[in-house]
């Protein structure tokens, strides 16, 4: 480039929203639903791997049974449905929607630790790794929904 030609690059500072931000909610919220299924069941593989015995019971059982491979990530993405369903109301009626599931979530988020905490005959090592389960799920799909919602336009 000579010294005489001028640069004219006129860039424009504004926000260009990614990916996710052009999509409907319901399919962000099914792709974050995927993505924290996939984690979440990588993380339980991995606690399996190092010796974690994946044995839980429900309340009122007489012994824990085994999760199944898999158990983790269906978890996820039945739980999930009532979330892709909260996000979409939020969309469309809420004044802050991205603030008000981010903050519904994470509450009932740390109430469904009580879950594995009162799991009865259940390893303790098993209820850590349920629990953080839980966290690590929540810790992948609440973020992408919740940048999704804030760029909700009314």
């Amino acid at each position: 480039m000579s010294v005489t030609t001028p640069q004219t690059q006129a860039r424009t500072e504004s926000h260009t929203p990614g990916f996710l931000s052009k999509r409907p909610v319901w399919l962000v919220g099914v792709l974050a639903t995927l993505a924290g299924a996939v984690v979440t069941e990588a993380f339980a593989l991995v606690a399996r791997a190092a010796g974690i015995p994946m044995e839980a019971a429900s309340p009122g059982a007489e012994e824990a049974a085994e999760i199944p491979v898999g158990g983790f990530a269906g978890g996820v993405v039945f739980w999930s449905v009532a979330g892709i369903v909260l996000a979409v109301v939020l969309a469309r009626w809420a004044e802050q929607p991205a603030r008000t599931f981010t903050v519904t979530t994470v509450v009932l988020t740390a109430l469904s630790l009580a879950g594995p905490a009162l799991a009865p005959h259940t390893a303790t090592s098993t209820q850590i790794i349920l629990a953080l389960t839980h966290v690590v799920a929540a810790a992948v799909i609440i973020p992408l929904v919740a940048l999704r919602l804030s760029h909700v336009q009314r």
